[in-house]
């Protein structure tokens, strides 16, 4: 039973599809391990009955037996992120204002994994609302990282990272906006892809306007990270910025000979890190060099602050936006996190000059980057500022030295991509002396969502980092 539960998600799908595994059987390995790890890591959460969750694998299995199959997550045990509707399911948000909230629909990503045939087992745990980088909540509590368990596991798909890690799931999904996808991607040793702007449609309320956060695939190889992304990538005309359906799988090695690496590093300077951090980013270098890429130092020629001043007005315009109707409410004002609240306060605040001087900010970063990839097919940056950090810190408040000024300025290494639009492989990059993991972001040119996917699992190839499991159970 063990044994299942360590297979890639290609592999389960491949051997539930020939019929060497039942999907019974699936669920129940999950289930026991789920049963046996998650009490030490609170990863999953909501989790469905034992009994309704076999008799839909047993339902799965008489599918099969007829000759059906709904797709490559047929049969497949799947935890979404509790940002993410599911018809059924709790989405609480990790909020106490929604912690009763069932939804009757299915968000439109989570649709489309249900009908390519998981079942959905419950939810990932995720900080309030979405902010922060470090999985806790009043609702359900913090999530440690399986790696070191009075560490944190990120966030804030810091749930599915864990899950992922302590092979509690065989994929999961998530979503990025300050590095969501990514961050807790580095802190678990697993992969994390946060797609193009567009490539994976919403149901979100302001789907006009709503630029800066996107839904994306987490997974233990790329190739099963490229697999879940095919399912929740594609047009649909509920998301009028969705973009059309195509081709995202990794196929055959690609030949990286000549590929042109531009490494950003801390922006000379501009970014503090934890030490040890950078050198281990650093060291991921070598890899690359390994593959034939000519890897170079791209010095920074961007106000990175003037970025960072944009990239607060647009959060607290969207955050303030999106939670204005519950702030009005003295009772449920009451309940947010101070974050939320100076998010939102914050947002409030803003004149209209204020919105398009930071969409100015944005569009000169944009063309900026544009710019450094006619040198450049990728550029690398670190996926955190810091290691894993103590599960019972909110967040840290100083780096080698440098106040952080902010509940999130620890994660503005992150920031960049999101700003653009662009695709980022967060990839393993290796553990520090404690032996906590960390991570790099591999960014591509716009849209370039397969070409970033291949060069990760070029890299993938020549490292062994995924293969390096928790000693959890």
């Amino acid at each position: 039973m063990s044994g299942i539960t360590h297979l890639s998600a290609v592999e389960l799908s491949a051997a539930i599809q020939s019929r060497e595994i039942s999907c019974r059987s699936v669920m129940a390995a999950y289930l026991e391990r789920i049963a046996a790890i998650n009490p030490k890591i609170n990863a999953i959460v909501s989790l469905r009955d034992a009994g309704a969750l076999m008799e839909e694998a047993a339902a799965a299995d008489r599918e099969l037996e007829a000759g059906r199959t709904r797709g490559f997550l047929h049969g497949f045990p799947f935890a979404v992120k509790d940002l993410s509707e599911a018809k059924g399911v709790p989405c609480t948000f990790g909020s106490p204002i929604y912690a009763d909230f069932v939804p009757d629909f299915d968000d439109i990503h989570v649709g489309r994994i249900r009908a390519a045939g998981a079942i959905i087992i419950g939810k990932t745990n995720a900080p309030e609302m979405g902010l922060g980088s470090h999985t806790y909540n009043p609702v359900f509590g913090t999530t440690r990282n399986p790696y070191d368990l009075t560490r944190s596991a990120g966030g804030s798909s810091g749930g599915a990272a864990a899950a992922l890690a302590a092979r509690l799931l065989p994929v999961a999904d998530g979503s990025d906006m300050m590095g969501s996808l990514r961050n807790p991607a580095g802190f678990n040793n697993v992969v994390g892809f946060r797609p193009s702007f567009g490539r994976v449609p919403s149901l979100g309320t302001e789907i006009f306007m709503s630029q800066l956060a996107v839904n994306g695939p987490m997974g233990r190889t790329v190739a099963d990270v490229a697999a879940l992304l095919a399912i929740q990538a594609g047009h649909d005309p509920r998301d009028p910025q969705s973009l059309l359906a195509e081709d995202l799988s990794v196929g055959e090695a690609i030949d990286t000979s000549g590929l042109r690496v531009g490494w950003l590093g801390d922006f000379d300077g501009y970014l503090p890190f934890e030490p040890g951090v950078l050198d281990l980013a650093a060291a991921s270098l070598d890899t690359f060099s390994a593959m034939g890429a000519r890897v170079e130092a791209v010095r920074s020629r961007f106000d990175m602050d003037r970025l960072w001043q944009g990239w607060r007005v647009l959060r607290h315009f969207f955050v303030s936006g999106g939670q204005a109707k519950d702030y009005a409410d003295p009772v449920r004002r009451a309940q947010m996190k101070p974050e939320m609240i100076w998010e939102i306060e914050n947002g409030q605040r803003l004149a209209s000059n204020d919105i398009y001087a930071a969409s100015v900010i944005r569009s000169d970063w944009y063309r900026f980057l544009l710019g450094l990839f006619e040198t450049y097919d990728v550029l690398i940056l670190p996926s955190a500022q810091v290691f894993p950090f103590a599960a019972d810190l909110a967040w840290p408040r100083e780096i080698a030295g440098r106040t952080m000024d902010t509940y999130h300025r620890w994660m503005e290494v992150v920031i960049g991509p999101t700003m653009a639009g662009l695709p980022v492989a967060a990839m393993p990059a290796g553990f520090g002396a404690a032996g906590l993991p960390a991570g790099i972001q591999i960014i591509g040119r716009p849209q370039a969502d397969r070409a970033v996917l291949q060069v990760a699992a070029a890299y993938e190839a020549r490292t062994d980092w995924l293969s390096r499991e928790p000693a959890i159970g």
